[in-house]
């Protein structure tokens, strides 16, 4: 039965979790922040219950499995056209600025461990370590206080700090992994040996090489297979891709040796993929993932909160040299790395400013540090690992989230619009609009009018001519030409009681099939709506013919409703 009270508890944290999350908004605080200290909170009242929670172990299989949702849907969300511009520099600081930053803030940790007199002295390993678990930015926290705040950075830097926090876990994680390797065989772990510098770039060279060829196929394949084969089951598509996301993570992971790549990079350069193709059901996909990712970052966040001993956190030996190795990262490593790599391309002053500060720290980093220590061993190591690593990530996100809209405003890196770059979907989904598609065809009406001329109802907008691959901003004067598709908006419709919807397949046999829409004899108030015909969609009209394997999606009023156009219908006669 403790399963039943595992999920009784998480259910109730999760319905905490999203009605707390209001108060972040009221009182500008980055929303995981909060979710951390629900956590630690939760887990002081119920140590008289369980005792002190630190199963590393499980915390680290959980908070992985979230990394996995939260960093592919990272790349999902990712706007490849926009960040196109700025995806060489993004690169540029995902692999060599976080290898740098762990070197300079792996020094910072050794003159540290050794300048203060309450702590032991520590080798370059055990150093190099702690640089390497927070030597990337975190993908959860920074498209959570970008997106949340909804800041529009000059320079498509926020395109910039979205590309290189979301690819740049792989590379803290192949270090971490590294001096991990290292440290395991100098302590004589059972199964672990050493390597030379050969085998340590040769590791290295096939994690990228092969996490990002493995994230690249299984995007290919997912687009490919989307495309062409239809789910017979109701939002099949959305499922296969979560199964797609699962697989490009795990799949690199699982092989042996050298041929291992880095299930973090691929799973990440899949969700560009699949992000930035034409896919069906993406809408479907952006509202599921969107949800996921949501519980998943306040899963991880109230979990590490859950696994920290708060008065752990306040022992000099743990604060103050995570207060030290924080400033030394945020204000001498991250700023010296961004202006040395940044630099060349002429980067702005301001965007230099908020890209340094930009650094945030969060899961990816407490995770690392998990792995570590469940491969080390609680105690190995000669300082608390995973305390430091908690603090340096709740000061980051307090206060480097708390004052990035601050800081952007200060290096004058706001933009004119209070929003970042949005899609039509963001807004039908927010608002009671609806875009709709209009194809023009050699007969249709519209063909060669002025759009001014062409009658439609006053509710009805053009917003959008796609012509060939020409974008065509349009205005009264504009000439609607065949071929072209029109971006119609107009009110949404809201479903009401008084009507039906219902389908009808029509197998070889069905009396309809081979008839048009006009030659079938519908039930009085009935109507075909739509066609659904071999994973593709058809708006009929009357012409239009009916074929075996063909699903009508039908409109039938309600037996009530039915009766008053009866009514009506009879007294006009």
């Amino acid at each position: 039965m403790q399963y039943v009270y595992f999920l009784l508890f998480a259910g109730l944290i999760i319905a905490f979790c999203l009605f707390i999350n209001r108060l972040t908004d009221k009182f500008k605080v980055p929303s995981l922040l909060l979710f951390i200290g629900i956590g630690m909170v939760a887990g002081v009242l119920l140590r008289p219950v369980f005792g002190n929670v630190t199963d590393y172990d499980m915390g680290n299989v959980i908070c992985s499995i979230c990394l996995v949702l939260v960093i592919f849907y990272g790349g999902f969300g990712t706007n490849f056209k926009e960040a196109r511009p700025v995806a060489g520099r993004a690169l540029l600081l995902s692999f060599a600025g976080t290898a740098f930053t762990a070197g300079l803030v792996g020094v910072a940790v050794w003159l540290i461990f050794r300048l203060l007199p309450f702590v032991p002295s520590i080798g370059w390993v055990e150093s190099m370590l702690v640089g390497s678990v927070i030597s990337s930015t975190d993908a959860a926290s920074v498209f959570n206080i970008l997106r949340s705040r909804r800041l529009n950075l000059k320079y498509h830097t926020s395109s910039l700090l979205e590309m290189e926090s979301g690819s740049n876990d792989p590379t803290s994680y192949m270090l971490t992994v590294v001096f991990t390797a290292v440290l395991a065989a100098q302590y004589g772990l059972e199964g672990a040996a050493a390597m030379n510098a050969g085998e340590i770039v040769g590791m290295l060279a096939a994690q990228v090489g092969f996490g990002a060829l493995f994230g690249a196929a299984f995007g290919f394949l997912a687009v490919y297979i989307l495309k062409k084969i239809p789910f017979n089951m109701g939002q099949g598509g959305t499922v296969f891709v979560l199964a797609i996301a699962l697989l490009a993570y795990a799949v690199p992971s699982v092989l042996p040796g050298l041929w291992a790549g880095n299930g973090y990079l691929a799973v990440y350069i899949c969700g560009i993929m699949l992000g930035n193709a034409r896919i069906p059901q993406k809408r479907d996909c952006v509202r599921f993932f969107d949800a996921l990712t949501g519980v998943a970052q306040m899963m991880i966040f109230f979990l590490l909160g859950f696994l920290a001993t708060p008065e752990w956190l306040i022992r000099p030996e743990v604060l103050i040299p995570a207060l030290l190795i924080f400033a030394a990262m945020t204000f001498l490593a991250r700023p010296a790395v961004v202006a040395g790599l940044l630099g060349p391309f002429r980067a702005p002053l301001g965007q230099l400013g908020v890209v340094s500060w930009a650094g945030l720290r969060g899961v990816a980093s407490i995770v690392f540090a998990i792995y570590a220590i469940s491969v080390l061993g609680d105690g190995a190591l000669p300082y608390d690992l995973f305390s430091i690593v908690f603090c340096i990530v709740i000061i980051s996100i307090s206060l480097q989230g708390s004052l990035l809209p601050a800081v952007s405003r200060k290096f004058r890196m706001l933009g004119d619009s209070e929003d970042v770059l949005r899609t039509f979907t963001d807004y039908q989904d927010e608002t009671s609009v609806s875009f709709v598609k209009v194809v023009v065809g050699e007969t249709h009406p519209w063909a060669g009018k002025h759009l001014r001329e062409c009658v439609m109802p006053r509710e009805f907008l053009v917003v959008l001519i796609l012509r060939g691959e020409e974008v065509v901003v349009p205005s009264g004067k504009t000439i609607v030409h065949p071929g072209d598709l029109l971006v119609t908006a107009a009110p949404e419709f809201e479903n009401r009681d008084d009507f039906g919807m219902f389908e009808e397949y029509l197998g070889e046999d069905h009396p309809w099939v081979g008839k048009t829409v006009r030659e079938t004899e519908l039930p009085h108030g009935t109507l075909i709506a739509m066609i659904k015909r071999g994973g593709g969609t058809v708006i009929p009209y009357g012409a239009t013919e009916l074929k075996a394997g063909d699903t009508l999606v039908c409109i039938k009023l309600t037996e009530k409703e039915d009766a008053k156009v009866a009514s009506a219908d009879a007294g006009a006669a």
